[in-house]
């Protein structure tokens, strides 16, 4: 309301609003507008004759206060002291105190309301966030209300969606690397058979103490990916140059590189998981960050000590005649093709 600002501190003031009984305004005829508050406006019965005359006088004097402060009354005043025209607010309607939001929210064309939460002790926020929206099923909701995260929780659930992703553009990096170390698109996956076992491990070692596979479990885990197919590639690098310099076959390649490699295996994993050890370990300020990391990685360094041990050479031996077959029928159907069934291609 463009008034003075005496009359802006009580909603008192609404009796000294008038209003046209004309459809269009009079000339000099302004209509003002209430400012959004705690006021609620009703409809009610017409007030008496004498209070209505005591309104209109009100209303001049706050018309006389109005146009004082502007400089003097004009033709174009703010509000029309024609009493003839005017109608008081009050006269047919009524007010009181209530409740109502200052301020309304939008979230592009949308209206909408934030609720925020906090975590009570030992609740991690998947679990919050789960039971958020197993609420909302339980509600029912019209399909015209709908919501989502945001803040952390929305940081929370796109880490969630792009971790698969990540794990598997790391082991197709590995794959390519040892692809081109060791020129064979077979013996890269009899590396990376181990991953499996560790991951075995670490969701095993984080269900024994308690801990929730969180982003930092994550990052455990990705950690052994380059951690522990060390074990593979020291057998497998020693069995595949057994194979191409000594002239032996799988078989007597993969049982010499276990009995040579068995002590450096032994030794880089246990140096590995003492490293480890303390971060799973100690407590203290920022525990909670490094335990589940420590714990994953010695858990899955444990259990695919003990497993890749023995699965490896196996592997590696029906891969390798694998890779022998798909050679035997490639020169086959490459020799067929070029018409010359005599004489062996290697490819």
């Amino acid at each position: 309301m463009e008034v003075a600002p005496e009359f802006w501190q009580s909603p008192d003031t609404l009796k000294d609003i008038y209003v046209s009984t004309s459809a269009a305004p009079p000339s000099g005829t302004q209509s003002t507008g209430a400012v959004a508050g705690t006021t609620v406006v009703t409809t009610a019965s017409a007030q008496s004759a004498v209070q209505v005359a005591a309104d209109s006088v009100r209303n001049q004097q706050l018309n006389a206060l109005t146009n004082s402060a502007r400089g003097g009354a004009s033709a174009g005043a703010s509000v029309s002291t024609a009493q003839e025209t005017m109608v008081p607010l009050a006269a047919f309607t009524q007010y009181g105190p209530g409740t109502t939001p200052l301020a309304i929210n939008h979230q592009g064309p949308f209206v909408a309301t934030t609720f925020s939460f906090n975590l009570p002790i030992g609740v991690t926020l998947g679990q919050a966030t789960a039971a958020i929206e197993r609420t909302m099923d339980d509600l029912h909701v019209p399909i015209s209300v709908h919501g989502e995260f945001a803040g952390t929780a929305q940081i929370f659930q796109q880490s969630l969606s792009s971790e698969p992703l990540l794990i598997l553009a790391a082991i197709l990096a590995v794959y390519i690397v040892l692809g081109i170390l060791y020129e064979s698109y077979i013996h890269p996956i009899t590396i990376l058979s181990t991953l499996p076992s560790a991951g075995v491990g670490a969701v095993l070692a984080l269900l024994l103490f308690g801990k929730e596979f969180d982003l930092i479990a994550l990052i455990g885990i990705i950690l052994l990916i380059g951690i522990v197919k060390k074990n593979a590639i020291m057998m497998i690098d020693f069995a595949l140059d057994a194979q191409r310099e000594r002239g032996l076959d799988s078989h007597e390649a993969i049982y010499t590189a276990c009995l040579l490699r068995f002590r450096p295996i032994m030794m880089t994993t246990l140096a590995a998981m003492f490293g480890a050890l303390p971060l799973a370990l100690i407590t203290g300020d920022g525990a909670e960050l490094r335990q589940p990391l420590g714990i994953s990685i010695v858990g899955g360094l444990f259990v695919s000590q003990l497993l890749t041990l023995y699965t490896t050479p196996v592997v590696y031996l029906y891969l390798d005649r694998f890779r022998a077959r798909c050679r035997s029928v490639w020169t086959r159907w490459y020799n067929a093709l070029m018409g010359d069934e005599g004489s062996p291609v290697a490819p």
